[in-house]
């Protein structure tokens, strides 16, 4: 199966109750809302669905509840965060079985693996099952860097489909799309890099504070791929302080603390992380608060 994705994907929280159980409800709800301002798709249990923080059982729930609210208006991937490459196959062949319209996959969790090992669990992954890939390149997080060569060697496999670039360097969309042309859609991962990434080529999201403001980050994003630069650069700017939240160790709690104070969930996460308190809530609630504030009016978007 092949796909070609483009446009805002959020990668959606996966919601808690303050027991830190699953709160499928109103991870549905929070979809619902993501669906209605204009996404084209969902991503599942990435970094900000807590992946590796829920056990086997709960991420099959997970993606189930969102396949079965989306009902087919938008596609729903999975995010693959595991720490062997036949867990990860595993895990892909189910999400195939379940009815999941594709996945987003990373390097094996905890062992950094180099190039040829990385290649090779990217290449098995691909092959376990015949559903497209995003491929996640996150070397500040995760320790393994996809090289513009790697994608070049990689792009044989046919169901890998995509990029999500986020090792915080814009010159690699250029690199790889001199190197490859538009073997891949490229994907910008990283939200304080998303006009940037637009500007050279990025043709879709993977949104995070977006999950807060669904229909602004949709705006910014019509404006950006309409060529509308003056007015996206507009909105870019009110909203940069919110999306350097994307960027510290505790985006999960901070972007989590942005859809509760908008309305859109709760904050609670699942140990070892813990809700945050004190100085740095204040901090990071000011800046929330200044943004619901200063929010722009925006033009109400026509459904398709």
């Amino acid at each position: 199966m092949t796909a070609r994705w483009t446009g805002v994907f959020p990668a959606v929280t996966t919601q808690f109750h303050k027991d830190q159980s699953l709160n499928l409800d109103a991870t549905a709800q929070h979809i619902e809302t993501l669906i209605a301002s204009g996404v084209e798709g969902i991503i599942m249990l990435g970094s900000l669905g807590e992946n590796v923080a829920l056990e086997p059982e709960e991420k099959r729930l997970v993606v189930k509840a969102a396949i079965e609210v989306s009902n087919g208006r938008v596609p729903v991937l999975s995010s693959i965060s595991e720490c062997s490459t036949a867990a990860a196959s595993r895990y892909a062949r189910d999400m195939e079985n379940l009815g999941a319209d594709g996945l987003m996959v990373l390097p094996a969790m905890v062992y950094k693996s180099d190039p040829r090992e990385t290649m090779t669990h990217f290449r098995t992954v691909a092959r376990s099952s015949g559903l497209p890939i995003i491929v996640y390149n996150n070397p500040l997080a995760y320790g393994v860097d996809i090289t513009p060569e790697m994608f070049e060697e990689l792009s044989d496999e046919k169901t890998l489909v995509a990029i999500k670039e986020s090792s915080g360097n814009v010159r690699r969309i250029t690199d790889i799309l001199n190197l490859v042309g538009n073997r891949y859609t490229i994907f910008t991962g990283v939200d304080d890099l998303a006009l940037e990434s637009i500007f050279l080529g990025a043709e879709g999201w993977i949104a995070g504070v977006g999950l807060a403001f669904p229909a602004e980050n949709q705006y910014l994003w019509d404006l950006a791929a309409s060529g509308q630069w003056e007015k996206a650069r507009e909105i870019y700017r009110w909203y940069m302080p919110l999306l350097h939240l994307d960027i510290p160790l505790k985006f999960v709690q901070y972007i989590k603390l942005c859809v509760q104070e908008c309305g859109m969930g709760a904050e609670w996460v699942r140990a070892p992380r813990l809700t945050i308190e004190g100085k740095e809530r204040e901090e990071v609630l000011a800046i929330i608060h200044k943004g619901i504030a200063t929010r722009p009016q925006i033009p109400v978007r026509e459904k398709a």
